[in-house]
Formats: structure tokens, sequence, C-alpha cells
């Protein structure tokens, strides 16, 4: 929406996080018209896997208690 980007929880979202999530990952990065190809100071795969496991890890320590 004029130029930007929203997570589908309405949160604004960046060029970096496109690149991150995205852009970087396909097999040719050509194809990716995002100026911020190969940034990666946005979103990533490996943070959220990150956070995932961190709040998994959270959640199993508080079961236990």
């Amino acid at each position: 929406m004029d130029s930007q980007l929203y997570w589908a929880t309405g949160a604004k979202g960046t060029d970096e996080d496109l690149a991150g999530l995205v852009c970087n990952q396909v097999d040719n990065p050509e194809e990716c018209i995002n100026p911020c190809r190969g940034d990666t100071t946005g979103q990533t795969w490996e943070y959220r896997r990150g956070f995932v496991d961190g709040a998994l890890e959270q959640a199993l320590k508080q079961k236990t208690l």
C-alpha cells in the first residue's frame, strides 16, 4: 500500500525484512526488485527460528515449575 510493507498482523514491515525473509532466499536474486536484496539487517528466518526456540524453551520451563 503506497510502497509500505505490512505484516499479516498489520504492523509495518521494511524492505530489509522483505529481503531477509524472501529476496535473499530465492535461487535467482535478480528476480527480486527489492532494492535491499542482499541486506541482512531486517528480519531473517534465523532470527525468527531463534525467537520461536526461545519462546518454546521458556514455555517448557514454566510448565515444569
